[in-house]
């Protein structure tokens, strides 16, 4: 499938060969219990039972066998009707709840019902109103399907588990569909957007390899300082920010590419940041996991979030890396380590929110609490009622639990979430789905609050012009009118990009059929 920016993911230009697949699989104990043995589809032809030949047009073909692609298996059930799995993690199966796959060889008008049998949550947002999202290759921008068209139950035919199904109409025969659970973002798109910041010869901005994957690929740290600041033997406070720890929790490589953005731009706030403040960015801390298309863990199963205590050289060696480096900042007696920063995504909550940790004194906790009301001023779509501190033993060996057990006591360590789906503000009443656009819009009210900390603090200063209120009106403004127009992210702010061609979901009709009627939705 051809795609607006080349980071975005996609088959190869060089067609792999179709692949029949004509077996109407039954959920035999053998499938689920080897499901982690089945790797993501290429190019794999549905067609009916008994089917002999080249497949015709309306026999859907689908393909994941891309970057950040998953999709384990199809099932067909009828002409209009098919099973699909999830691909779970490399080498851990517990864990299926990304999806990102293409369809094509479609009639026009075609109907179909997909449904995804094999989530491992039993939450989810789509039972609030989230859905998946549609692009094709004459329409590039990503859309959520109509909540009509999208049902979220317990299906007594896959053994009561938790099943997404959805309809569409295909409407173009020679389009390339894609569906994703969440707006993508590659390894390939990261390192696309750092060589564009490399062209830009910023001398605040360095960018350099802490580490190297598993699969050898690289873990990008950006420091982002004036140069005098960086002079050996001048103290300086110090904020490190990392995200995407979680493969599929795609938004927060949205949300962290909001904050770079805004740290590394003009603005009046962001140079008096600079001046005062050593901004250390790691970007994604899970390559692997993200280029390959799992949705928590790592290559080799990982979990890269519950070994910040311990972590390995050989099998962790992102949280080494990473770990390693803040731990000599930490013993460093030029850098004072004020926040540690960990963005995620949530897939059962709305809003942006933070978790933060609990201490016995209480002068620290409540010097903990100031950031998070602070960014609650900022950002509209951030709830402080969300927000939780606490030590829950099932979050042992997180980077805020770790880091806040072992760092100085003046070190503010928190856990960063955004909603999957959308969020509630005090003086709304539905839910704003959120858009690429809108993550980071988050991201850059995270970087503005820096200043409001700082100044709370009596450690920096600044003019009129670096006020964060007409700005933050200006964006305010800017994403309402945004969401009148349309439910669409904004990401390349040119007139080509705006005057895409979108989908019309309002013909998207499909009545439920007759045969999958007995699953009550819960």
């Amino acid at each position: 499938m051809s795609s607006e920016n080349n980071d975005e993911p996609s088959p190869s230009p060089t067609k792999k060969p179709i692949t029949n697949n004509n077996t109407n699989n039954s959920d035999s104990e053998s499938d689920v219990n080897n499901e982690h043995l089945i790797g993501n589809v290429q190019r794999v032809a549905i067609v009916p039972p008994n089917y002999e030949g080249k497949p015709k047009k309306g026999h859907l073909i689908f393909d994941a066998s891309f970057e950040c692609g998953n999709l384990g298996r199809i099932d067909y059930v009828n002409d209009f009707e098919y099973d699909l799995f999830i691909r779970p993690d490399t080498c851990c199966p517990r864990f299926r709840c990304w999806f990102l796959f293409t369809v094509e060889n479609v009639k026009a008008d075609q109907r179909v019902i997909f449904h995804i049998v094999n989530f491992s949550k039993a939450k989810s947002l789509y039972r609030d109103g989230m859905t998946p999202l549609v692009k094709s290759t004459s329409r590039k921008r990503w859309q959520r399907l109509p909540t009509r068209n999208v049902f979220y139950y317990r299906s007594p035919d896959h053994r009561k588990n938790y099943v997404m199904s959805f309809t569409f109409c295909f409407d173009r025969e020679d389009d390339v569909y894609q569906f994703a659970y969440s707006f993508p973002y590659t390894y390939t798109k990261l390192q696309n957007y750092l060589d564009s910041i490399d062209q830009r010869r910023l001398d605040y901005v360095q960018r350099r390899p802490l580490v190297y994957s598993v699969q050898k690929r690289r873990l990008d740290l950006l420091t982002v300082a004036n140069p005098s600041l960086l002079v050996k033997g001048r103290r300086k406070k110090v904020v490190i920010v990392t995200a995407r720890v979680h493969p599929g929790e795609t938004p927060s490589s949205y949300v962290c590419q909001g904050f770079i953005e805004f740290i590394i731009s003009d603005h009046p706030i962001a140079q008096v940041l600079r001046d005062n403040i050593v901004f250390y960015i790691v970007p994604m801390l899970n390559p692997d996991g993200v280029f390959l298309g799992n949705q928590r863990c790592s290559l080799l199963g990982f979990d890269l979030n519950r070994v910040w205590h311990e972590p390995s050289i050989w099998a962790h060696p992102e949280i080494y890396g990473i770990k390693t480096h803040i731990m000599k900042l930490n013993e460093d007696m030029d850098f004072e380590l004020d926040f540690f920063i960990d963005i995620h995504a949530h897939s059962t909550m709305m809003n942006g929110f933070m978790y933060g940790n609990v201490y016995e004194d209480a002068n620290r906790f409540e010097k903990h609490s100031i950031f998070p009301r602070l960014l609650s001023r900022n950002a509209e779509d951030f709830s402080i009622n969300n927000t939780t501190f606490n030590r829950d033993a099932l979050k042992a060996g997180t980077g805020r639990r770790t880091l806040g057990g072992c760092l100085q006591d003046s070190t503010h360590c928190y856990t960063l979430e955004v909603s999957f789906f959308s969020y509630q503000t005090s003086t709304t009443s539905q839910a704003i789905p959120y858009t690429e656009e809108l993550y980071q819009q988050l991201g850059r009210n995270l970087a503005r609050t820096f200043l409001d900390y700082y100044k709370s603090i009596n450690y920096v200063s600044c003019s009129p012009s670096c006020s964060i209120m007409p700005r933050l009106k200006e964006d305010r403004i800017k994403s309402r009118l945004t969401r009148q127009a349309t439910n669409m992210p904004l990401v390349d702010q040119d007139e080509a990009f705006l005057n895409n061609e979108t989908f019309n979901l309002s013909t998207q009709e499909f009545i439920y059929p007759e045969t999958r009627n007995n699953n009550e939705p819960e």
